[in-house]
């Protein structure tokens, strides 16, 4: 009840500023600006806005190609904070795919796909200045790849997911973890371990805690229906999952539960969820939907859901990125392809399920604004979206970019 009336209450405060905004795009921020892309490359992950900038990973570039974690100010000055795969072997880890978490702590908490002990990923903190602690390496058993973010609980402890990978293995379908800030980990379920992975499979997408307490989330695969195959291998069409604190996962939602060949409910989920002031969950898939370009839903905690939206191609398509709430209310997200250029759009969902495109990317010359955004989007203090393209800038190595609602006419 509490988180509930702190988000009604971030609602009120910042509707006003949002809607006395123009409507205007800009690129903030093109990487790979330095000479061998030391300032970083190809960011995949979304932002975190905090007083001292926005704060964010990319996956490539930086002064070993590991990757980075950087800051920028609105203005489009960039501070490249650390450079991955600074250490031998890649001990503190290569490339991060999720952003960064916040804390009350002097420290940014985050996870790396590579690299650390084992080759496999790693979580880390970093501080404002640039000094690197690797908590956790994985391997030997406890998962591998973690290609979604942190969430901290309200009991303290932090709790994400391992992706898994092609590596083979027992966990190579993923897990759920906890861990504290020293890196004391338990997988509380490994996927896979139902028969024939209905229990879901590739969690990529960063969890979320319920108020309930239980955390949602997502898996790319599994799941009761089988979408595609490889070889020998069956693929499934991805969950919607809940897990208590304590690891007891109950399996909401298998995609493609309604048939024909683009599974009208939507395929493969590849980001989180959130849990919107209605109370329920919303999400994307990647792909399916009624012309097979992905689909927005909502999903109740047991587990009824709903498809609000199946994108048609030129109001965007394949959004790989999650939803946010913003303080007017509605939904805004990005779509990977699609739009009037098919390299991406940023879109905005009402609550009666009308979906607007705002912006399509790769409208300038040689794709400067950006194409193919990955992440969701943030909504700073000041009401403006900030978001990362992982192609298109001046170098074909990225951007951030900022988004000033209200009033605007769709491009």
């Amino acid at each position: 009840m509490i988180r509930r009336f702190h988000r009604v209450t971030w609602l009120i405060l910042f509707a006003l500023a949002s809607l006395t905004q123009a409507q205007t795009f800009r690129k903030v921020y093109s990487f790979c600006a330095e000479a061998g892309c030391t300032d970083g490359s190809t960011p995949y992950a979304g932002l975190l806005p905090t007083s001292s900038g926005l704060w964010g990973t990319t996956y490539l570039g930086g002064s070993n190609n590991g990757g980075t974690v950087f800051r920028v100010d609105e203005k489009g000055k960039l501070t490249t904070v650390y450079s991955f795969c600074s250490q031998s072997n890649c001990a503190d880890g290569s490339g991060p795919y999720a952003g960064l978490l916040g804390s009350s702590s002097p420290y940014f908490y985050g996870t790396t796909e590579l690299g650390g002990a084992e080759g496999v990923g790693t979580l880390f903190k970093v501080t404002i200045e640039g000094a690197i602690t690797v908590f956790h390496s994985f391997g030997s058993g406890d998962g591998f790849s973690p290609y979604a973010g942190l969430v901290r609980a309200a009991n303290k402890e932090f709790y994400g997911t391992t992706g898994g990978n092609e590596k083979g293995g027992p966990n190579i379908s993923g897990t759920v973890f906890k861990t504290d800030a020293d890196g004391r980990l338990t997988t509380l379920h490994q996927f896979c371990s139902e028969p024939n992975c209905s229990d879901g499979a590739n969690p990529w997408g960063t969890l979320v805690e319920g108020e309930d307490g239980n955390f949602y989330g997502t898996t790319a695969a599994g799941g009761a229906h089988i979408c595609k195959t490889r070889g020998p291998e069956k693929i499934g069409c991805g969950t919607v999952f809940k897990i208590t604190p304590q690891g007891k996962l109950t399996t909401l939602y298998n995609f493609c539960s309604r048939g024909g060949l683009s599974c009208s409910d939507g395929v493969s989920p590849l980001a989180g969820l959130i849990e919107a002031s209605d109370g329920s969950f919303y999400g994307t898939t990647s792909t399916g939907g009624t012309k097979a370009f992905g689909t927005i839903f909502r999903i109740t905690a047991t587990g009824k859901l709903t498809t609000v939206h199946s994108f048609q191609g030129t109001d965007g398509a394949n959004p790989y990125g999650g939803l946010i709430q913003a303080s007017d209310g509605y939904f805004y997200g990005t779509t990977t392809s699609g739009g009037a250029n098919d390299r991406g759009a940023i879109f905005r969902l009402s609550s009666s399920g009308a979906v607007t495109r705002l912006y399509s990317f790769c409208s300038r010359a040689n794709c400067a604004d950006g194409s193919l955004p990955h992440a969701p989007l943030v909504q700073a203090a000041d009401g403006v979206f900030y978001g990362t393209t992982s192609a298109g800038g001046e170098n074909n190595s990225g951007t951030v970019f900022s988004l000033s609602m209200a009033g605007g006419t769709r491009r």
